[in-house]
């Protein structure tokens, strides 16, 4: 059979798109015909296609897409920041069965799926000669900025996991969960690398495909993570110090497609603006999530301008619903609102807590106070400036969870790094066990292959 340029454009869509719909995409093997090979990775075009096709389908539905099974409203429901209803009321209640679809189809297979279609990518440009050295890089740059974001997601939500750095599915079908340590040093690889391949402006005009920065800034979160404060430091230093192309902007303005406060977005994909924005603002009794009506009333403080900005009421017959603003669009074919994946504000406030344990608590007060001065409230230099490290500590983490609230689950892998998730969750959850901190695993998966072993708890 010969290909044709239409033929190899429709390969990429199946592969980038639609291949992610099929339920056992782990135990398949990609097509390795060499003509289809050969012809995409000798074209900048088809080839940047495949990669951005990862980008259309995250935005499009599950993990990232910030629609009812992603990754913001799920481990929000799991935390104490949204309420559930209905098919959700299994995150809210922290009752997951391993048979939930979203954790199987949306977070387990749509991640992986992710780090696949990476792996391809990588692959397919290693075996060919046919790409602008410009464009390799570049891709190969983004490709392992992917496979690394993923992991980073599959080790926070499930602990350890299969590490998957191959499309050959005799490997990946039969793999064992691999330590978090082990995860963690190949996350830090792929970024490194992918800090040196890619370029500091977009390769765009928009903030849709990651760049030099992403890389820092994802860097300066996993650092966070393991608590190595002084690379947290450092690299967001490194963002933080572009000041050219991030700012801090007013509130009503952030999440705005290719603002300048955005490190990476995605694009909606489908006639309209953000899944986040169509899904949180209330026009109806909620059916998925509305915002913790405790968190709205009582976790901002007084004279906060991120409440009146971020936090809107709905009221009808069946009562008074709080919802998220911080997209302002439900729907609209004009589109003004991109979906934020990362963003200035986290960088300061991960500099923030790396200088607070390693006590430059003047420092650290100095990052702190760029984001409270934003909301308008009192700075931490003026009204207590003798601060104490554990003391500055608990107010970086309150400005986490007041500045990053139905962000990409900020809140629930906060409470789960610093040992506080079970004080916390215990007090408003009533069905709270230890071992719900950790996602489980589908059931499809350990069915699929029996090296898979199941996380406590389930």
């Amino acid at each position: 059979m010969k290909f044709n340029s239409i033929n190899i454009v429709v390969i990429i869509v199946m592969i980038a798109v639609t291949l992610s719909a099929c339920e056992k995409f782990l135990d398949i093997e990609a097509p390795k015909d060499s003509i289809i090979e050969s012809e995409i990775f000798k074209s900048d075009d088809v080839a940047t296609s495949a990669l951005t096709g990862i980008y259309s389908k995250m935005a499009l539905s599950g993990y990232a897409s910030g629609g009812n099974t992603s990754i913001s409203i799920s481990c929000g429901l799991a935390a104490d920041e949204l309420t559930g209803y209905n098919a959700t009321r299994d995150f809210y209640e922290n009752e997951i069965p391993t048979a939930n679809t979203t954790i199987a189809t949306s977070m387990w297979q749509g991640l992986y799926h992710s780090i696949y279609t990476s792996n391809a990518i990588m692959e397919g440009m290693t075996a060919s000669n046919g790409l602008t050295p410009s464009v390799k890089r570049q891709l190969e740059g983004e490709a392992l900025f992917v496979r690394a974001f993923a992991n980073f997601y599959l080790v926070n939500l499930f602990g350890s996991v299969p590490l998957n750095l191959t499309t050959d599915h005799r490997i990946n079908q039969t793999t064992y969960r691999k330590p978090v340590k082990e995860v963690y040093d190949q996350i830090i690889i792929d970024l490194s690398k992918a800090e040196g391949l890619l370029e500091e402006n977009y390769i765009t005009i928009e903030r849709i495909r990651p760049n030099k920065s992403a890389a820092q800034a994802l860097l300066a979160r996993v650092y966070l993570y393991l608590k190595d404060w002084e690379n947290a430091e450092m690299y967001a230093s490194l963002v933080i110090a572009k000041t050219s192309s991030y700012q801090l902007l007013d509130l009503d303005q952030i999440f705005l497609k290719n603002s300048q406060e955005a490190i990476w977005q995605l694009m909606p994909t489908v006639g309209g603006n953000t899944s986040d924005g169509n899904i949180l603002i209330l026009t109806a009794t909620p059916t998925t999530a509305s915002l913790n009506a405790d968190f709205a009333l009582n976790a901002f403080e007084m004279g906060d301008k991120r409440k009146g900005a971020w936090v809107k009421i709905y009221t009808n017959t069946t009562g008074t619903y709080y919802y998220p603003f911080k997209y302002k669009v439900k729907s609209s074919i004009n589109i003004t609102e991109y979906s934020m994946v990362m963003r200035l504000a986290e960088q300061y406030l991960i500099r923030a807590e790396a200088r607070a344990h390693q006590n430059k608590l003047a420092n650290s007060i100095e990052d702190v106070d760029k984001i409270r001065a934003r909301a308008g409230l009192s700075l931490i230099k003026d009204v207590n400036p003798t601060i104490g490290q554990t003391d500055l500590l608990d107010v970086i983490q309150n400005e986490r969870r007041i500045e990053l609230f139905s962000e990409w689950g900020h809140r629930w892998f906060d409470l789960k790094r610093t040992g506080k998730i079970n004080q916390v969750l215990s007090t408003v959850k009533p069905k709270w066990q230890a071992t719900d901190a950790s996602f489980p695993i589908p059931k499809t998966e350990i069915d699929r292959n029996p090296n898979i072993t199941q996380n406590d708890g389930y």
